[in-house]
């Protein structure tokens, strides 16, 4: 059951492992050229290459590194722990400079991503080495010349990113040392920190002050007070580990053996995932702040912008109304279908038609035919051409909207702003802006005409109801019948029925001043309701290409003008968003994976 469960962390370190590196490999792929997330994408993928050696050495045992100052003991520590003087040591000057690699036999340092020329490898057959490899690092203060080919520090900083858990030496004199504290902080990220105070056979103990001076930046957890000659000297005898040295040597065996391997890794990795994510979120913060400056400028110039050709483009539309208002009589007429009024609306739409069709039955010879067929040509190519140059009119007023100037100006502030928030500036240029304007022109009276035709049907539904509809239908029907009253009366009952019945004498019928008459008053009434029901029709157009400039006022209407640029401060803040989520997610892990390893230090 113990090995099940071993097994299953392992899986369970590898999926999350798996799952973090394929967002942060994602979010590294994601197109751009905004050079803050550029640096952060560098930063990624060296955390990335860090945990491919890290999956690779995921069954490997523990690197427990030593790190401290010239002379604190750290080399006669480690031959304590290992029985044996494996390492040169020395008090007064430094004596490590090549890392010596200590480990069971079979055990060598590529399984660790370590090159082997880089170090000195000692193979001993001991238990404490069976769960963990020990390497005694070289010096951090060492005063060395900085044009040699390398130096203790170098070899220091190129073997830590290898280390699981690092042992803090210090004493006395070197607690508050400027230059081991910055190593440390550098090497902290992705390690579990033992804090050990040597030299106890003359120092005092300090522990609780160098608890208090790394508070700030470190979560220290359990700290020893080693005397490391005396260890030595009783390892050597054979004596088993007493007093401080046989509490650390207990420390070691239980904190990092078993599953404690993959939980510890686990515990690191996470680590340095969470500090390098806060570096690039910090990094992001900043260069996203410069993008807040620019999108208002790009609202602000795109308002201005459409205010002109909102305005244009409105004048347009009420010179050329009458095509909207024809559109508007056609849908009425289509939402009726056939009845005595829609069929006098017909009639008054189709009035050159008809005036036409007059004309051609009244053609007696080839010469008339000729002259009609030239006014009709004449006539339907005026009607054409009028429409298209209505049509047309919208379009040329909304490529007219603008002026070279107005475009270069906002061009010029959209173009400072760009540069200021490091985002890509080709679409900046006034040559670029210039074919966005030409486009988002285009756009507009694209967009008007729809929602304009969808104002006519609109219009067409509100303003000939089933209501109106019927009033109109009987003011017609009433005059219409009131008439043919008159006459069927004349013809049926006064003329005739009458004075068949001896009821009185018989009228005269009517002549033809009644029909001029009745004529004159049903097309006088009939031009009436046209000109009523029209009237109201097109002060519904007039109202409807008002509410159409209402309607587009503001940045939304040329949303095709330095769109380019828009749509790089959207993926600018994608970035910035989902690596914050992926930050997220790795605090969440963090907080819920719990760790054997409290008494383990770590960076906060």
């Amino acid at each position: 059951m113990v090995n099940m469960s071993h097994e299953l962390e392992h899986l369970e370190l590898l999926a999350e492992i798996d799952a973090l590196v394929r967002a942060l490999r994602e979010w590294c792929d994601r197109p751009g050229g905004w050079p803050a997330a550029q640096t952060c994408r560098t930063l990624i993928e060296r955390l990335l290459d860090r945990t491919a050696t890290l999956r690779v050495r995921i069954e490997a045992p523990l690197v427990v590194a030593t790190l401290g100052g010239t002379g604190v003991g750290k080399s006669t520590l480690v031959n304590a722990l290992v029985g044996d003087e494996v390492s040169v040591a020395g008090r007064q000057r430094p004596t490590t400079k090549l890392p010596t690699f200590i480990s069971r036999p079979g055990l060598t340092p590529e399984t660790f991503g370590i090159d082997p020329r880089s170090v000195r490898t000692v193979e001993r057959d001991l238990p404490l080495l069976r769960e963990m490899v020990l390497v005694d690092c070289p010096d951090p203060d060492t005063t060395e010349d900085p044009t040699a080919d390398e130096t203790n520090l170098a070899r220091l900083r190129g073997l830590l990113p290898h280390c699981d858990v690092l042992l803090v030496f210090s004493t006395q004199q070197k607690y508050r040392s400027a230059r081991v504290t910055t190593e440390l902080a550098a090497a902290a990220s992705g390690a579990r920190l033992v804090f050990v105070q040597t030299h106890a056979d003359q120092d005092d103990d300090l522990r609780e002050d160098w608890r208090r001076v790394l508070a700030d930046d470190f979560a220290t957890g359990e700290m020893f007070f080693v005397d490391g000659p005396a260890a030595l000297t009783d390892a050597k005898a054979g004596i088993a580990p007493r007093g401080d040295f046989g509490r650390l040597v207990d420390f070691l065996t239980r904190q990092l053996a078993g599953s404690a391997a993959a939980r510890i890794r686990r515990a690191n990795f996470l680590d340095l995932v969470d500090e390098t994510l806060r570096a690039c979120q910090a990094r992001l913060t900043t260069a996203v702040a410069a993008l807040d400056p620019l999108e208002a400028a790009i609202t602000e110039q795109r308002t201005k912008l459409a205010a002109l050709l909102v305005e244009r483009v409105g004048c347009e539309l009420s010179v050329n109304r009458r095509l909207w208002e024809d559109r508007l009589v056609d849908a009425v007429t289509d939402r009726w279908g056939f009845s005595p009024f829609s069929c006098l609306l017909r009639a008054y739409q189709a009035m050159g038609s008809l005036l036409s069709g007059y004309g051609l039955s009244r053609v007696r010879t080839p010469a008339q035919l000729a002259l009609w067929g030239m006014f009709e040509t004449s006539r339907r190519w005026k009607q054409f051409r009028d429409q298209r140059s209505a049509e047309g009119a919208s379009e040329r007023a909304a490529l007219e909207a603008w002026s070279e100037n107005d475009l270069r100006t906002a061009a010029i502030i959209v173009d400072g702003y760009a540069g200021d928030a490091q985002l890509p500036r080709t679409a900046t240029k006034f040559n670029a802006v210039a074919e966005q304007a030409d486009a988002a022109s285009r756009e507009f009276v694209a967009r008007a005409a729809v929602d304009l035709q969808n104002g006519v049907q609109r219009l067409a539904k509100d303003r000939a109801g089933r209501f109106i509809r019927l009033w109109y239908e009987l003011l017609l029907v009433v005059v219409v019948g009131a008439l043919v009253y008159r006459f069927l009366k004349n013809f049926l009952y006064d003329s005739w029925l009458v004075a068949e019945l001896d009821l009185a004498p018989a009228q005269a019928l009517y002549g033809f001043e009644f029909f001029i008459a009745a004529g004159v008053v049903l097309l006088g009434w009939c031009g009436l309701l046209l000109w009523s029901f029209t009237s109201r029709l097109k002060r519904g157009i007039g109202a409807e290409i008002l509410a159409f400039q209402n309607r587009q006022q503001g940045p939304a209407a040329v949303a095709a003008l330095f769109a380019p640029t828009e749509a790089d401060c959207r993926q600018a803040r994608r970035l910035v968003d989902d690596l914050a989520g992926i930050e997220r997610r790795v605090s969440e892990l963090r907080r819920r994976i719990t760790t054997p390893d409290a008494p383990l230090g770590h960076k906060k």
